[in-house]
């Protein structure tokens, strides 16, 4: 058990913190580690759990520490700044930070376009389209929500090639579309989701960035309409000339 300097009118949820804080500062407590679990913690410094858990908020406030649900607490990582350009592109975006990028498929299908995906694609509500909703990680860490959609007749065989597990520019570079740009993004912040909470591994009381694009061909033709959502605990979205 450690044995905290007690310090007069300090309370000792505040010297944990500090002491915690410290060990961050210096790297014994390393960025993206897990923390010892309340019950261990509080043998070490002879406190009850209640007491850990008001230091591990404070943390957490700070930006020192986040809490995921269901897995525990870990030391924060550097925030990830998403470029955003004319050519945007998820897998360059996390290797320019030396992570390694991937992604898990949570949605692809063709459905009908709502009013809302129709007008950002520039075509009539009920058209059909390819949606693809992805998590992506940089490394193990999830870092965004997207969700992709596609003129279904300008890429017939779109969801078939999506289907074998290429990723976005090499499936639509499959089916005629050399490259494409950004031509918008529209960015705005909320509290997330329950499911986005937990899909994103945050807190339910720290925002998440939306964002909203349209990526067009060489002519200006709309390609893809898209929305994402990212964790403000590990992600900054920077624009770029």
């Amino acid at each position: 058990m450690d044995d905290l300097a007690r310090e007069p009118g300090v309370a000792v949820w505040r010297q944990i913190e500090r002491t915690l804080s410290g060990e961050i500062a210096d790297g014994s407590l390393a960025a993206g580690s897990k923390l010892p679990t309340e019950a261990e913690m509080s043998a070490r410094f002879g406190v009850n759990r209640h007491t850990i858990r008001r230091a591990l908020e404070e943390l957490s406030r700070s930006g020192l520490v986040r809490v995921e649900q269901g897995r525990g607490s870990f030391v924060a990582e550097d925030v990830l700044d998403y470029a955003i350009s004319s050519r945007t592109r998820f897998a360059e975006w996390i290797r320019r930070h030396n992570r390694e990028p991937s992604g898990q498929v949570l949605d692809l299908r063709e459905i009908a376009a709502d009013k809302d995906v129709a007008a950002g694609l520039g075509l009539r509500a009920g058209a059909k389209i390819v949606v693809l909703e992805r998590l992506g990680f940089a490394d193990d860490r999830p870092v965004s929500i997207g969700r992709h959609h596609f003129p279904q007749r300008r890429f017939p065989g779109l969801l078939a090639v999506l289907q074998s597990g290429l990723g976005i520019s090499e499936a639509l570079a499959s089916c005629g579309l050399a490259d494409y740009r950004r031509q918008v993004t529209r960015v705005s912040a909320r509290l997330p989701t329950p499911q986005e909470a937990a899909m994103l591994r945050m807190p339910r009381n720290q925002p998440i960035l939306v964002t909203e694009n349209v990526n067009v061909d060489a002519e200006g033709q709309v390609v893809e309409y898209g929305t994402g959502r990212y964790p403000t605990p590990r992600v900054q979205i920077v624009f770029e000339p």
